[in-house]
């Protein structure tokens, strides 16, 4: 985390009345909740060629005949 941008929100934020600071609090909630969750790809290296080659083929096999289809009665 940036502390020096932090800390000029933080400036900004004084300066603003009490209902805008509810805004931008509530904003940066919102903002939390969209951000994108997971790890980098570099910390799962480790599972590579933790399956079978054959297995993969089957998965990816099933993959590509059952996406894209409708299922009109799926419903």
């Amino acid at each position: 985390m940036n502390t020096l941008v932090v800390e000029k929100v933080v400036e900004q934020l004084k300066e603003l009345p009490y209902e805008l600071q509810w805004r931008v609090l509530e904003f940066t909630r919102a903002l939390a909740l969209t951000a994108p969750r997971g790890v980098p790809g570099k910390q799962l290296l480790r599972f590579a060629g933790a399956m079978p080659i054959g297995e993969v083929e089957v998965i990816r096999q099933a993959i590509e005949q059952g996406c894209e289809r409708v299922d009109a009665d799926g419903w």
